[in-house]
């Protein structure tokens, strides 16, 4: 799976770096920048106020309609409802002498339509896509009536587009086939959304599952070796249920919604991949199922979202309509990686990042997991700078130098130091803030049996640190610094650390957890069991804000950075709030007592 995804990913980006071109033709009129081509018979009852006019391409297989459209000034492209009719099933293939003599008659047809001696023309629609490799014999013969009829379609000079349902199987040998159909007709998939899914999704991430669905199905065909120029996108907007559209989704503003959220989607990956047309379909007002009165206005979201000039959807439907045209979307700045909120991750600090990490999809995760947490702790600079100055006097000897050495030997300067400590800061806040359940008794028992060898120390501290918050008791070498078990005996000592300096006294001489009486040991097992679960408890918790954050996260190509518990400092220990193990003790000074 890994490897079939980093594959796509370098298709995707191939096709990213195609040099720019300007509007290629299609047929007659119809030029790609993509086209939008929208289906129309006589059972759509809207299609002259909707579809006829200028800007506008329409798919029909009626010669009524299309000279009638073509006299308002719309394109129009032939539409073949009936290819089974020509070329047969999977189960029962055609004659195959009379494929070319029905592409004749098919394509007379369709200059008659549309007017055109090169016509664009939809065959609806390729069965069996999804068949794996091998073919039974009917169905390998029925692809190849469907190979020869597009071949002589396009001998006769026109554009076939074939229609494909469901997923593609485009493996172990069947891409073969796909190559094939590819030189000589235009595959247009068919992406029939469940409306209700995506808008209970919402505008981000509704709108990222369609472009991520648009994309992966384009991008699995262009892999099999159809180019991008040969693929088309087809969006539903059928109401029978069961067939995705609609789905019943009520009311028709959220319908409304997700019409606006798919032309935004096709849009954006029609142009990032270079496809040259997007169709609609399911206009068709037919039966009960079919007869949806809201389909009118439906269509009209469609096309203002694409052009406002086509449609005045926002004075038709007035409060029915969110006229944003931004939410959701992610034409993102140049230079600019994801945005979360308004806050803009650029390339330029991912890759400065990426020197500590060595991995951007890490530091990617790592910027993001920042900017979630910024809304949960504040962390002020001089918070962070006072931090940094104690880092450098009890790590490095008051040595400025040394502290930019080690950094730059990381490959790292000190504004990504400095973002560290503050990472460190807030999370140091927010895992404060978790309140896990406290330990049972046989855990404290288990405890104190697995790190028996542990060191211990009884001690007074002023002020209380963290590693002792109650001021007196038994200190474990698990968690405190390792110049308090090397101090002297009912001597005060000052013991200079990040979180500040102490005055700690040892109460008595250092020994094993393990060589504790039980009950003199509880509280600091206790104490360390607490430290322990607030840390898986914030593993969870950043899970969970991250998958939260998805919400309000566009990236760029909706590569979004993968979930994961990400501690900075750990590239860089010296940066860690925690005191680590040290050779050299960090005592100075005797006294009496703390004032």
């Amino acid at each position: 799976m890994r490897r079939s995804l980093i594959a796509l990913a370098c298709v995707l980006a191939c096709v990213a770096a195609l040099p720019g071109r300007g509007p290629a033709a299609v047929s007659c009129g119809v030029e790609a920048e993509p086209a939008w081509i929208d289906f129309a018979d006589s059972a759509v009852s809207f299609w002259r106020e909707r579809f006829a006019r200028p800007g506008v391409v329409l798919a029909t297989g009626g010669t009524g309609i299309g000279t009638e459209a073509r006299a308002a000034g719309a394109g129009v492209v032939h539409w073949d409802m009936y290819l089974r009719r020509k070329v047969g099933t999977p189960a029962a293939p055609a004659d195959p002498a009379q494929i070319e003599s029905r592409a004749d008659v098919l394509y007379e047809r369709a200059v008659a339509v549309t007017g055109c001696a090169q016509p664009l023309m939809a065959l609806n629609e390729l069965w069996g896509s999804w068949l794996p490799m091998p073919l039974t014999p009917s169905a390998a013969a029925y692809r190849e009536n469907v190979l020869r009829f597009a071949r002589r379609l396009a001998e006769r000079g026109a554009r076939p587009a074939l229609l494909v349902s469901g997923r593609p199987f485009t493996e172990d040998g069947a891409e073969v086939w796909w190559r094939e159909i590819g030189k000589v007709s235009d595959v247009v998939l068919e992406k029939y959304a469940n409306a209700n899914v995506i808008w209970k999704d919402g505008p981000i991430r509704g709108s990222r599952r369609l472009r991520e669905s648009y994309r992966d199905s384009a991008v699995r065909l262009v892999a099999a070796g159809v180019p991008a120029s040969r693929v088309g996108l087809m969006i539903g907007f059928q109401t029978g249920p069961g067939t995705g559209g609609r789905e019943g989704l009520k009311p028709r503003s959220r319908w409304f919604d997700v019409a606006k959220w798919s032309a935004f989607a096709a849009g954006h990956v029609a142009r990032e991949l270079g496809l040259p047309h997007v169709w609609s379909w399911g206009w068709s007002q037919r039966d009960a199922r079919s007869n949806d009165p809201d389909k009118t206005y439906a269509a009209c979201v469609w096309l203002w979202a694409r052009d406002p000039a086509l449609c005045d959807a926002p004075g038709e439907l007035r409060h029915e309509l969110d006229a944003d045209r931004t939410v959701g979307q992610h034409d993102l700045p140049a230079g600019v990686r994801c945005v979360y909120g308004e806050v803009e991750l650029t390339a330029s600090s991912l890759a400065t990042l990426a020197k500590l990490t060595d991995d951007r999809e890490l530091a990617l995760t790592a910027l993001v997991v920042r900017a979630v947490e910024r809304e949960r702790a504040a962390v002020t600079s001089a918070d962070v700078l006072a931090v940094e100055r104690r880092i450098v006097s009890t790590r490095f000897s008051r040595s400025a130098g040394a502290y930019r050495a080690a950094l730059a030997e990381l490959g790292a300067g000190l504004s990504v130091a400095r973002a560290i400590i503050g990472d460190e800061l807030r999370r140091q806040a927010i895992v404060s803030r978790l309140d896990p359940p406290r330990p049972s008794g046989a855990d404290v028992a288990r405890f104190r049996e697995t790190f028996a060898a542990v060191l211990a120390r009884e001690v007074l501290v002023s002020p209380a640190p963290s590693w002792l918050p109650e001021g007196e008791g038994i200190a474990l070498a698990s968690s405190a610094p390792e110049s308090v078990f090397r101090a002297r005996t009912r001597r005060w000592a000052t013991v200079r650390t990040v979180e500040g300096s102490f005055r700690v006294r040892p109460l008595a001489e250092v020994t094993a957890l393990g060589a504790l009486e039980a009950s003199l040991a509880r509280s600091a097992i206790v104490r360390e069991l607490r430290r322990e679960r607030r840390a898986d408890a914030y593993s969870a918790w950043t899970i969970r804000m991250q998958k939260r954050a998805a919400a309000g996260l566009s990236c760029a190509r909706d590569r979004l950075p993968e979930l994961a518990v990400v501690t900075l400092s750990s590239f860089a220990p010296f940066l860690a709030l925690r005191e680590a193990p040290s050779d050299a003790p960090a005592i100075s000074g005797r006294g009496r007592g703390p004032g």
